[in-house]
């Protein structure tokens, strides 16, 4: 059998692989303390599993319209313009079976084979896998470490600039470090976006996972919802990752061939979820709001715990649900050089199972720190203080 060329240049996410070691890890009797994986533990919001569940047996489980069910395209529509300060309607919105889809239909709507997209490295692996895959040349720029938090290294992003730039991807409040860019750092970009005459994919999948004040959108600044699609995802807000439902939103000319991506990829989202995604826009919010609780105690204990450890820093973000400490001289005193030499010792010897850098794009020539990233949206609070309770008890052995 003879493959496309193209899948050669498939990648993946590498951090459903760790999951599936700490799974066999598991199942031969050993205690496994699951911060790899962006899952939720959490319950579903009851009013939204209520909604979904009536919608179903009213009747609505055949297909639907391609974009999405006009109602939520509507609440939707509203919902993010008010938060984001701009004018969308229904024409700017369609629906999708999860977050993830809107990647891969924007680069499919807007990036020719050879043109070269601007990515954030470390991030999400679908980017760089989905820029290769469909035949375009990603160019990654990176995070530095700063004191309280992780900055766009913009000397690196401008040098990465070439008449062949055509797309920008901004993950802002980002995975996996945790990162919210400044208003000046929003404002710099938007610069470069203009003058580069860039269009962008504005990841704002943690937007409403934030534990205090308010999260800004870059498609508030002048001239730059013209030129930005959003991803969308009703998977953290409302702790619905297994429902897969999410949105691109964005200029009606874009919208309408990613609605006619739908037709060729999927035909439609699952239709009595999206009555559930409703009534979680318009609904009782105490759902949302005991999520955002659960995942700030989370968050504390767990930061506490790493800067406990010598050698290990840890930043305290205020949105996701992510850490990227720092552990180079914890690691380096424990004799380890390579991360998955590190990872795999670390999890046969506490059963604590975690990320790397490497899980999120291909190391970029010149780093010399390393980084572990623990997600604790899938753990409870105990485990997590018995968990790195034990990764503490190793680091300082």
């Amino acid at each position: 059998m003879k493959f496309a060329e193209r899948i050669s240049r498939l990648g993946t996410e590498t951090a459903f692989a760790v999951s599936a070691e700490a799974a066999a890890y598991g199942a031969q009797g050993h205690t496994v303390y699951p911060f790899h994986l962006g899952d939720m533990n959490i319950p579903t919001p009851e009013n939204v599993m209520e909604a979904a569940v009536r919608a179903m047996k009213d009747g609505k489980t055949g297909y639907c319209p391609n974009a999405g069910i006009p109602k939520l395209r509507e609440v939707l529509a509203a919902d993010v313009s008010a938060s984001r300060g701009v004018r969308y309607g229904m024409e700017n919105v369609a629906i999708q079976p999860g977050g993830k889809p809107t990647i891969g239909k924007f680069f499919q709507a807007l990036m020719n084979p050879g043109d070269e997209v601007l990515y954030p490295s470390p991030g999400y692996p679908i980017y760089e896998s989905q820029i290769e895959f469909l035949g375009g040349i990603p160019k990654p720029y990176r995070y530095l470490e700063g004191e309280r938090t992780f900055t766009i290294d913009f000397d690196m992003l401008k040098r990465q600039i070439t008449p062949r730039t055509r797309l920008l991807v901004l993950n802002d409040l980002q995975n996996p470090t945790g990162a919210e860019c400044s208003s000046a750092e929003r404002e710099a970009m938007a610069e470069l976006v203009l003058k580069h005459d860039l269009f962008v994919l504005c990841d704002e999948a943690y937007f409403d996972i934030r534990y205090e004040g308010h999260s800004a959108s870059f498609v508030s600044l002048p001239g730059m919802a013209e030129r930005c699609v959003i991803l969308y995802t009703f998977s953290k807000k409302f702790a619905m990752t297994g429902w897969r439902l999410g949105a691109s939103i964005g200029p009606k000319p874009v919208i309408d061939i990613i609605a006619k991506l739908n037709v060729n990829d999927e035909s439609c989202a699952n239709h009595f979820i999206q009555y559930g995604a409703i009534e979680g826009l318009t609904g009782d919010p105490r759902g949302p709001r005991q999520i955002l609780r659960t995942l700030q105690e989370r968050r504390d204990a767990a930061v506490d715990l790493l800067n406990s450890v010598k050698g290990v820093r840890c930043q305290r973000p205020n949105a996701t649900f992510y850490l990227f400490p720092n552990i180079t001289d914890a690691m380096r005193r424990k004799g380890f050089y390579d991360y998955e030499d590190f990872r795999r010792a670390l999890l046969h010897a506490t059963g604590v199972s975690v990320c790397s850098r490497i899980h999120f794009g291909r190391p970029l020539p010149g780093e010399t720190e390393f980084y572990i990233r623990l997600a604790y949206s899938g753990i409870h609070l105990p485990a997590i203080r018995e968990g790195l309770g034990k990764f503490k008890a190793f680091m300082q052995n």
